[in-house]
């Protein structure tokens, strides 16, 4: 029995050849047959390929209807690959930021370079998903990989901080796009009871990358430089992505030559197609959506370098038309777009927006704290690098193991709401909650490792829950684009909670210095507030060093406040969803696990 939204978008399963017109109603697109010499009438009806769904979910049943077992299992193996080494990169990549920035001497930065790249690689799962339900699964899989890969080469190559942070677009809208066609896949090829399970499968690579990207950074830090650590990766990435691109590619063709697709000329003129794809991918709302998000965050990253900070002209104008061109955007979506992104009341629907309002508010915590946390570690407890990327991938470790917990939990009793509203967001806040406390300089390392270990189980029940919501409050059809806008808001969360700590950041940490530095080291207060190498220098125990670390203390602080304030909107957002169970409804069509 489908409850919700499912029920009102769900699609009759006759499955005609297609001729289906465009705004202007002179093209055709991709038709889909069902071979049912192959199938039992009973068995067409509930298994056929949905006619009206757009030409990618139409080729990806289709698909899913003639491939193999074996088919399917290798596919899975592969994307268990691409996660282990995308998750070793972008694990180390983490570690070395600090040093690229600093390489520069805008330590201070480090969270800024992440401010644009989050908001682009959120925005871009919208273009994605379009891209995904139209032309196909297979093509949006490898723009995002080439994209990836050439973020990296930039990033191999730049020779200052403006060149890494454009790098750092290219290489996040690559990986988040990475992350969620492989997700969109899963949701395609997985019943939704066995989906949760299925998230943690192709997540669990981080359990092994956790114990490796430490030492591979120290390693490249003190060998080849950071240039090489990302060099090495831009070669290894494509060469781990392109064979799963084939094995889509190649059942793809054997539904074509089943004659479960056919290829209808659309008859459009090259302007006539420019016209069709500039509506399809609703154009007008990417650029205000983007380009209202850069203007209105980037102010609180950039305002401690304007002459006059919060009371800069550039500031001002920067805040206001972005606030502007994101209150167009909803006017656009909601009145004047001739082609949306999805229903907006699918988009409106208690579930679908209470879980994207969820991960935006898991990442703006989690990038506020862990902005300069990775600092925090090596400066206030004089840990290495290899310790370092330990304690900071603990979250990675933790998340990955409880999710199976959480997985296996929502297959059993065929709801997932209770595991993110009585456990995933209440432990978030009280782990959150105690490093307000436990963050101060002095304390001992392992009250922070316990609290970073109920973060991490907190962290993928919450995770696991929120992306069980919008998939299970949709039809398959709806699926992709769902999931992306739960991606937007988690990359834009990300975006803002980078942008706090920015803000904090620089409004608190250069203050403190000034304050606690001693009267030799006054003159360099510059150079210790824009380079960890700088900041490492100084050796513990120094009045200089014992300034820093002070200076730490009360910066961090508020970032913990802010990020435990800022969490318990979780609760609210988690308690708005529907309970729907899992088990009693069929969402996704052939061979699937």
């Amino acid at each position: 029995m489908m409850r919700g939204p499912l029920a009102r978008f769900a699609r009759p399963t006759e499955v005609p050849v297609e001729e289906k017109p465009t705004p202007d109603g002179n093209d055709k697109e991709i038709g889909v047959v069902d071979n049912q010499n192959h199938h039992s009438d009973a068995e067409t009806d509930s298994d056929a390929v949905d006619s009206n769904a757009q030409a990618g979910v139409r080729k990806i049943e289709a698909t899913t209807k003639v491939w193999s077992k074996s088919h399917l299992i290798l596919a899975y193996a592969l994307i268990w690959v691409i996660y282990f080494v995308d998750s070793m990169q972008s694990g180390m990549s983490s570690l070395l930021t600090p040093y690229v920035t600093s390489a520069f001497a805008l330590h201070s930065l480090t969270a800024t370079t992440s401010v644009m790249s989050g908001i682009f690689g959120g925005v871009s799962k919208l273009t994605l998903a379009k891209i995904l339900d139209i032309w196909g699964r297979p093509q949006g899989f490898l723009i995002v990989v080439l994209l990836m890969t050439l973020g990296l080469v930039m990033m191999a190559a730049c020779n200052n901080v403006e060149t890494y942070a454009a790098a750092q677009v290219f290489y996040w809208v690559g990986y988040n796009g990475l992350s969620y066609s492989l997700s969109v896949f899963i949701a395609d090829t997985s019943h939704l009871k066995n989906r949760a399970l299925m998230l943690a499968f192709i997540s669990s690579p981080y359990i092994i990358t956790v114990w490796i990207t430490s030492p591979v950074a120290q390693s490249v830090l003190g060998g080849i430089g950071w240039r090489w650590g990302f060099g090495i990766f831009s070669i290894i990435t494509p060469i781990m992505c392109l064979p799963l691109f084939f094995l889509f590619t190649w059942n793809y063709s054997k539904a074509k030559k089943a004659g479960l697709i056919v290829d209808v000329p659309s008859n459009r003129t090259t302007w006539e197609s420019i016209k069709y794809y500039f509506w399809e991918f609703d154009v007008i709302c990417l650029i205000l959506v983007s380009g209202g998000f850069a203007l209105f965050l980037l102010p609180f990253n950039i305002y401690s370098y304007q002459y006059y900070g919060w009371r800069d002209p550039l500031t001002i104008c920067l805040i206001i038309f972005g606030g502007l061109l994101l209150i167009g955007s909803v006017v656009w979506e909601k009145w004047f777009a001739p082609v949306k992104f999805m229903p907006w009341e699918l988009l409106m629907d208690r579930t679908v927006l209470g879980a994207c309002i969820l991960s935006a508010v898991l990442f703006v915590e989690y990038y506020i704290w862990t902005a300069y946390f990775t600092s925090f570690l090596q400066v206030v407890l004089n840990l290495n690098v290899t310790q370092t990327g330990y304690i900071s991938n603990i979250y990675s470790l933790g998340s990955c193991f409880f999710s199976f917990i959480a997985g296996f939990a929502i297959r059993w009793t065929g709801r997932f709401k209770w595991t993110t509203l009585y456990f995933g967001v209440p432990v978030t806040i009280l782990s959150i909650g105690l490093l307000i406390h436990f963050r101060q300089p002095g304390t001992h390392l392992g009250w922070i490792i316990m609290c970073e270990i109920l973060y991490s189980f907190a962290g993928g029940a919450s995770v696991i829950g929120e992306q069980m919501a919008v998939m299970a409050a949709a039809a398959h059809q709806h699926v992709a684009v769902v999931l992306a806008m739960e991606g937007m808001f988690s990359s834009v969360g990300g975006a803002i909670g980078s942008t706090i700590a920015a803000a904090i950041w620089t409004g608190l940490f250069p203050k403190a210095l000034a304050k606690y530095l001693p009267a030799e080291s006054q003159g360099d207060l510059a150079t210790i507030y824009s380079s960890l190498t700088a900041q490492l220098s100084y050796p513990v125990g120094s009045a200089t060093r014992d300034a820093i670390v002070a200076a730490y203390g009360d910066a961090l602080k508020w970032m913990f406040v802010a990020a435990t304030a800022i969490t318990g909107l979780g609760l609210v957002a988690t308690a708005v969803w529907r309970d729907i169970k899992v088990k009693d409804f069929k969402q996704v069509k052939g061979t699937v696990i």
